[in-house]
C-alpha cells in the first residue's frame, strides 16, 4: 500500500499523520443525492448518522447540502445555507470536536461554515471554479481538497498539467495543506475513469496525499447494469485499487465496509516487502 509516512495535515489545529489510510464518511443533508442511503434531513437522522460515520471507524465526516451528481438542479446559495445550517449546528451539538469537511463548490459557502461551526476541511469538486475559493482557503490557513474535474481524453500528461497549474496557483496564495482528489466521475467518460484509475499511482509524484471518492458512483453502476443501491461490492473492488494506487483517503459512503478494506490491503501489504 502507497502511503505518505511523512506527510501530515493540519486538522483544526492538529497534526494527522496519513501514514496509514483514513475514511471520510459521507453525510447528504440534501433531498437528491445519487444514492438516496446517504441522504439525511431532520436533525436527529444527521446526528445519528454522524455518530455512525466516527463509530464505525472513519475519522472525518464530509457534509454536502447541493448535489453535484450529472442532471442535479443545483440548490441556491440559500438552499445550499440553510441545510448546511441545521446540519453543521446539528453535528456540533452532537460531535463538537470531531473533524468536518465541507462538500461545496462555493467560496461564500465555505468561509461562512468555517467561521461559524468550525468546517475543518473545504472539499470543492469544481478544482476552484470560484474565483474566491482560492484566496478563501489560503486566507484561513484550512486544508483544501483540489479536485481534477476534466477529462483524460490526451492521457495523464494532461492531468498532471492541469493540476500542476491548480497547485501553483495556491500555493502562490500561501496555502499550506492540499489534498488531491482524482475527481472520478466528473467530466469523464466511463472508460477515462478506468483509465484514470488505473494511472491513479502517477499523481502520488505531485508530493500530495490523495483522496479518492468512487462510492457507489456510475463508473461501479453503469459497467455493472444495475443501480447504485446495488454498488457495494463493486466499489468494495474500487477501494482496493484505490489504496494500491496509493489513495490516502477513501470519501466513502459505506464507513464499516471501507476499513474492512483498508485492514485487508495493509495487512497483504506488511508480507508483500
Amino acid at each position: 500500500m502507497n502511503t505518505l509516512s511523512t506527510y501530515s495535515i493540519n486538522l483544526g489545529g492538529k497534526l494527522v499523520e496519513l501514514a496509514e489510510p483514513q475514511v471520510m464518511g459521507i453525510l447528504n443533508v440534501t433531498p437528491d443525492s445519487f444514492f438516496a442511503g446517504s441522504r439525511r434531513q431532520t436533525e436527529e437522522a444527521i446526528r445519528e448518522r454522524a455518530r455512525q460515520i466516527l463509530d464505525e471507524g472513519a475519522s472525518m465526516i464530509d457534509v454536502g447540502a447541493c448535489s453535484t451528481r450529472p442532471g442535479a438542479q443545483l440548490a441556491t446559495e440559500e438552499e445550499e445555507r440553510e441545510r448546511l445550517a441545521m446540519g453543521l449546528a446539528a453535528i456540533r451539538r452532537e460531535l463538537p470536536d470531531a473533524v468536518v469537511s465541507l462538500d461545496t463548490f462555493r467560496a461564500s459557502i465555505a468561509e461562512w461554515a468555517v467561521g461559524e461551526y468550525g468546517v475543518t476541511i473545504v472539499n470543492d469538486v469544481t478544482g476552484g471554479e470560484d474565483p474566491d475559493m482560492f484566496p478563501m482557503v489560503a486566507r484561513l490557513g484550512v486544508p483544501y481538497v483540489l479536485t481534477y474535474p476534466g477529462g483524460v481524453a490526451q492521457g495523464m500528461g494532461e492531468v498532471m498539467h492541469d493540476l500542476s497549474r491548480r497547485i501553483d496557483a495556491l500555493l502562490e496564495l500561501g496555502q499550506k495543506d492540499i489534498l488531491l482528489d482524482p475527481g472520478y466521475g466528473f467530466g469523464k467518460t466511463l472508460d477515462e475513469n478506468y483509465q484514470l484509475l488505473a494511472h491513479q499511482s502517477e499523481l502520488k509524484q505531485m508530493g500530495l496525499p490523495l483522496l479518492v471518492g468512487v462510492s457507489r458512483k456510475s463508473m461501479v453502476f453503469r459497467l455493472l447494469g444495475i443501480g447504485p443501491e446495488d454498488a457495494l461490492n463493486g466499489t468494495t473492488v474500487l477501494h482496493t485499487l484505490a489504496l494500491l494506487g496509493g489513495a490516502n483517503i477513501l470519501r466513502v459512503h459505506d464507513v464499516a465496509k471501507a476499513v474492512e478494506v483498508i485492514k485487508i490491503v495493509k495487512q497483504c501489504s506488511c508480507h508483500s516487502a
